[in-house]
């Protein structure tokens, strides 16, 4: 077998970059507190599935693979997690919880790994004659072995992995679709014209996925065998790259409370109270309320819990969420968010400026006042402060060093 000369241009660069991004996302949702989610778990796992299948067409089309035959068509099965992944993760998300009988979306991929075990006992050459079919047709076959395993179990299904792949995803991306619309309906919205949130940003994150099997639909047809599959690798990389930027603008939308359960903005001035006009809420019980939020400020600190929700708070303090939320939209003049960041920031300056702990590493201080991501958390100093955190800690060390020369002097 000789191997093809290496081939790396534009399309393999972008490629590279979406398996790289792909793998640092991945494990980024399933490490630390992040993967206690559900939502991010399954989000997880669909980053380092997306990364495999690009990385396999990245080696098909640089030719790295003529070196590595038997990794041919080794992401094969993953084909069918895509979809069921990212349905999952749209259920999780709205829901913090999987469907019942979850695994059996799975399926599919789990015969179709069974049905490629023969795969893997193939000899080199027939693999390698596999890949020359598939990118370079034009190119003579080598001699194989006079007696190998049957490669496929299942009557030639291999031969429409294209097809099966693009029904997979074509069923999971109308099912997520379907589940963010119900979402919709039950919060009173629109689907096309909601205001901006979680849930939008999850509808847009649908609507690209509904996207893809249509891509190998028009892509598919136009290209002898897998001809064409760089550009689905691009696709891929664009979509891995635009949840790296939901990630990183903050944790909004990959938190564990679902986009309905999270408050509506606060009201404008000119309508203080409609958003709660029909609450039942006096001011004996906000009061209550408000003690047991500042007893438990003071005892749990659960503010520094990263899986705090509007739900789980409003659990603790046995009341509602829609009368939390009232109450601290009217006692206090912030949304939950808001209140939840100005004691999390309050928290980061303590750390900042107490000697035991003023050289821990941002990221550090960060993960310990319950933030997932370092970016949520400068944006959210920044924004109550005035200042990032490490110019807030250099200003304070300066502080405190003129005071001791002061008192030296």
């Amino acid at each position: 077998m000789q191997p093809l000369a290496l081939h790396l241009d534009l399309f393999g660069l972008i490629m590279l970059l979406g398996v790289a991004q792909g793998l640092f996302l991945g494990f980024f949702f399933l490490s630390g507190v992040r993967r206690r989610h559900v939502a991010n778990r399954s989000i997880g796992w669909l980053m380092l599935a997306l990364a495999a299948v690009s990385a396999e067409i990245l080696l098909c089309y640089t030719n790295y693979i003529s070196r590595l035959p038997q990794l041919v068509d080794f992401s094969e099965p993953l084909n069918f997690v895509l979809g069921p992944l990212s349905f999952l993760f749209v259920f999780a998300r709205l829901h913090d919880r999987l469907p019942r009988r979850w695994g059996w979306h799975l399926l599919p991929a789990g015969l179709w790994a069974v049905n490629a075990i023969s795969w893997l006992y193939q000899p080199a050459e027939f693999k390698y004659n596999n890949y020359l079919e598939a990118y370079h047709p034009e190119l003579p076959q080598v001699a194989e072995p006079a007696l190998y395993m049957a490669e496929d179990f299942c009557f030639g299904l291999r031969n429409y992995v294209s097809e099966l792949t693009l029904l997979s995803a074509l069923i999971y991306a109308l099912l997520a679709l379907y589940q963010i619309n119900k979402s919709y309906q039950q919060a009173g919205q629109s689907f096309w014209q909601s205001p901006p949130g979680p849930l939008r940003q999850l509808r847009n994150l649908g609507l690209a996925n509904l996207s893809f099997p249509l891509l190998i639909a028009l892509v598919k047809p136009q290209f002898n065998e897998d001809l064409g599959d760089y550009i689905l690798a691009c696709y891929i990389t664009l979509t891995i790259y635009l949840i790296n930027f939901m990630a990183m603008r903050g944790v909004a939308f990959f938190s564990s409370t679902p986009p309905a359960a999270m408050p509506a903005p606060s009201p404008m001035p000119d309508e203080p109270k409609k958003k709660y006009e029909k609450s039942a809420l006096t001011n004996e019980a906000e009061d209550a309320v408000l003690t047991r939020l500042d007893q438990l400020l003071l005892t749990d600190k659960p503010h520094l819990d990263s899986t705090l929700s509007l739900p789980k708070l409003a659990g603790q303090l046995r009341t509602s969420p829609h009368h939390l939320s009232q109450l601290l939209n009217d006692r206090l003049g912030q949304t939950f968010f808001d209140w939840l960041a100005t004691h999390r920031v309050a928290e980061a300056q303590r750390l900042l400026t107490e000697p035991a702990t003023a050289g821990l590493k941002i990221d550090d201080v960060a993960e310990r006042v319950g933030y997932n991501a370092t970016s949520a958390f400068h944006t959210a100093f920044k924004r109550i402060t005035g200042q990032t955190p490490a110019q807030f800690r250099e200003a304070n060390r300066l502080g405190a060093g003129s005071s001791r020369s002061a008192r030296s002097s």
